[in-house]
């Protein structure tokens, strides 16, 4: 292994490292920040996004004495593909874009006037 090691140009413990991986301290509790984010993702019906998630998942840690960052909490939703349903709010149409057409006045009634109020229908 030495000569390997020598010839390849590594260190021995990059072999070893290399030949039996583990994952390391911090992919582990990347791993499980994943399992807690699908978790509350679904428990909230796919609405709440980073920021929300954020203070959730920092309520639920806060007894464990752990913290986690939005920024993290980003990272790991792009990881997952994983984003809140967003629905934009319903907007009446701008009367500029439409033209009122105008209509023949069938009933031949007197509709002008001379100032405000002065006619109803």
């Amino acid at each position: 292994v030495t000569k390997m090691c020598r010839i390849l140009g590594v260190s021995r413990a990059q072999y070893y490292r290399y030949r039996s991986p583990k994952p390391s301290k911090r992919r582990a509790e990347d791993a499980d920040l994943k399992q807690r984010i699908l978790r509350i993702f679904a428990e909230f019906k796919q609405r709440y996004g980073v920021i929300k998630i954020h203070h959730e998942l920092n309520l639920e840690l806060q007894p464990l004495q752990l913290r986690c960052s939005p920024r993290r909490i980003s990272r790991l939703m792009k990881e997952l593909d994983i984003h809140s349903v967003t629905v934009n709010k319903w907007k009446a149409a701008s009367a500029s874009k439409t033209k009122v057409e105008q209509r023949p006045n069938l009933l031949k009634q007197d509709f002008s006037t001379t100032g405000l109020n002065q006619k109803w229908t």
